[in-house]
């Protein structure tokens, strides 16, 4: 039952190739979106992985914005809380944030101060894993809150680019692997 759900969710991944630029292969998730059975799949595999994982969860972060898409039906299931970690100026009152270098340039992230209580365990979920500088910006956030981060989480690694290095030995999960 499990070969099947993932892969009636690979099958709903689309490539662009020399998308945004020449060179790249793009992975589209927009079809996975789309199909409401692929879908309710992707999340219950997400859903059993993390249960199996993690017997005692207390929030999903997602980061935007594909991670939310994600996380919030995840956290759903779970019967958990869903923390935001948005791009700079998205979330109102106090917030932490972080600057953080891209293959194109640089960037920012920010969690409200009050989102995670010390101590609370947390995954973070977003759809793709590339280089890593996105989910290694907001494990640092995380940290800064004082949470447990128990996981990094995503639909797709693109392998070859060695994002998950870069998480300094916070575990990992990817459900899809591409080279």
């Amino acid at each position: 039952m499990s070969d099947e759900r993932l892969r009636r969710v690979r099958d709903r991944v689309r490539s662009f190739p020399d998308f945004p630029e020449p060179g790249v292969l793009f992975r589209d998730i927009s079809p996975l979106l789309k199909d409401p059975v692929a879908f309710r799949a992707l999340i219950d595999l997400l859903e059993d992985h993390v249960r199996a994982s993690f017997p005692k969860i207390d929030l999903i972060v997602g980061l935007d914005s594909r991670g939310f898409l994600i996380g919030t039906p995840l956290a759903q299931r779970l019967g958990i809380g869903f923390v935001p970690v948005r791009k700079k100026g998205k979330l109102p009152g106090a917030t932490e944030c972080i600057s953080y270098s891209l293959e194109y340039g640089k960037a920012e992230l920010e969690v409200q101060s009050d989102a995670v209580e010390p101590g609370q365990k947390v995954v973070i979920v977003d759809d793709l894993l590339a280089t890593g500088g996105t989910m290694r910006a907001a494990c640092e956030l995380l940290k800064r809150l004082k949470a447990e981060i128990l996981e990094c989480l995503v639909i797709i690694e693109l392998k070859a680019l060695k994002g998950s290095e870069k998480l300094n030995s916070i575990p990992f999960y990817s459900l899809l692997q591409y080279d």
